[in-house]
């Protein structure tokens, strides 16, 4: 699955020859911006890419409270992670790599992205550490936070430090005022989740409880067993919360990664202690892991909605008693999108707004199959959803893989994720994901960019 993605990645700089096949070599700056209306709904979208020479995939997207958008992507040919800025509304402008320079390590694996509501930017990415005793790479954890990141487009003044180094994945980062949440896997031994929390803007952390320890048999799952999805912080009830899904023990564990329950982990005391509750269980060897399940706390009330695909479809699930119980799974993907992945889900004041890549072939692994990305939008809370083709043309075709480094060559151009976000000044969606049919690689191979759309 996503443990160890920076093979993929060495890969691919390995591989890459650089060189774009399109006018705007600098990548500075798009070179089109499509507007697409909604089929049967009354949204509408502008896409924008955002080039680069080096490509970008796997994308995040935070809004401030200001309207300020900040936007990650990896860098497809290098070790490092392209970030954007700029209100909504606006064609983002290029900040930089913000992990190029991290002690003695590579950046550039996972990364997540938050705009907290002090202004300042918080991230935190995959770092790449040699062992000469070993002869090997080991994987770590960087926490950064940048004062200010509303006004300022400076990076020297953030402040970048290693959280973790002892093979650690997946990391996810969250805030809450001036506390910080930095969610990540242990990846070499039990995978378990860890946390880690910071008290004043992301300046220092501390280890605080671990989401899936002392959890009876969900700890049992989960134990290496397990695809973590984001950490999310209710600035309501000032809980946190941890969305995972996790498989069958003494089953599963160790022979398949079909994990077919989803949890939600909550902390009450800031990360201390968790409780987990099923959010949903499928049939063994269902996958609901394709790739990461999603979580949104509405900033308006709290109510938490957590999504997931089947491989097939994307359903969700509604609590208003801070994760304790959950509604039955509502299915909110529909044609053309007979196959739909890569959930993710942004919640405010009642909207609730999930994106998928979708196509209409019958299987993610049908190599004629067209992807396009998908918003299923509800404005009542999630009762009741209508859905959109936010993108104009594909932005992939044929396979998608979500068997992680266990992916053939091509058919995880996508990587495993990307985002969608509301701004709280309009209210409207900005969804950042990845497109591999827009520029080239001087041997002909895809070289993927990352896209912008804002709905309209």
């Amino acid at each position: 699955m996503a443990t160890h993605r920076w093979m993929r990645i060495a890969l691919v700089a390995s591989l890459a020859a650089g060189g774009l096949s399109c006018s705007d070599e600098s990548g500075s700056g798009p070179v089109s911006m499509d507007r697409v209306a909604g089929r049967g709904t009354t949204l509408s979208f502008s896409n924008t890419p955002l080039l680069r020479p080096d490509g970008s995939s796997e994308p995040a997207i935070s809004i401030g409270l200001d309207g300020t958008m900040g936007l990650s992507g990896l860098s497809w040919t290098q070790f490092f992670t392209n970030v954007w800025k700029g209100p909504f509304g606006s064609t983002p402008a290029f900040q930089g790599q913000i992990d190029a320079h991290i002690g003695k390590s590579i950046g550039g694996g996972d990364a997540d992205i938050d705009l907290g509501s002090t202004g300042a930017l918080h991230a935190t990415t995959l770092v790449f550490f040699f062992n000469p005793t070993f002869n090997a790479v080991q994987l770590g954890v960087s926490a950064i936070t940048c004062p200010n990141a509303n006004t300022s487009n400076d990076f020297a003044s953030c402040k970048a430090q290693i959280l973790d180094q002892t093979q650690s994945d997946r990391q996810w980062v969250t805030s809450d005022g001036a506390r910080v949440y930095i969610s990540y896997h242990d990846a070499g031994s039990s995978s378990l989740i860890h946390v880690q929390r910071s008290d004043d803007d992301g300046f220092t952390f501390k280890r605080v409880g671990d989401p899936v320890v002392g959890q009876d048999g969900a700890t049992a799952d989960a134990t290496f067993n397990n695809d973590q999805g984001p950490i999310v912080a209710d600035p309501v009830t000032h809980n946190v919360y941890d969305v995972y899904a996790a498989g069958e023990p003494g089953i599963q564990k160790g022979t398949t990664a079909t994990f077919n329950n989803i949890f939600v982990s909550r902390s009450t005391d800031f990360g201390q202690s968790w409780t987990a509750n099923q959010v949903f269980s499928a049939p063994l060897f269902t996958a609901l892991n394709n790739v990461f399940p999603s979580l949104a706390a509405d900033p308006a009330d709290g109510t938490l909605y957590a999504v997931w695909s089947d491989a097939h479809t994307v359903s969700l699930s509604r609590s208003s008693d801070q994760g304790t119980t959950w509604s039955p799974a509502l299915v909110v993907s529909r044609a053309p999108a007979a196959t739909a992945v890569f959930p993710w889900v942004a919640a405010l004041n009642g909207t609730v707004d999930v994106v998928f890549y979708g196509t209409n072939a019958s299987s993610k692994d049908d190599p004629s199959a067209v992807w396009n990305v998908y918003l299923a939008q509800s404005t009542n809370g999630g009762a009741s959803f209508q859905q959109a083709q936010v993108t104009r043309h594909p932005n992939h075709v044929g396979v998608i893989c979500t068997n992680g480094t266990g992916c053939a060559r091509g058919t995880r151009n996508l990587l495993d994720l990307f985002e969608v976000a509301i701004d709280p000044v309009s209210r409207r969606a900005g969804i950042i994901y990845t497109d591999d049919t827009l520029t080239k690689q001087a041997d002909g191979s895809p070289l993927p960019q990352v896209v912008l759309a804002q709905q309209q």
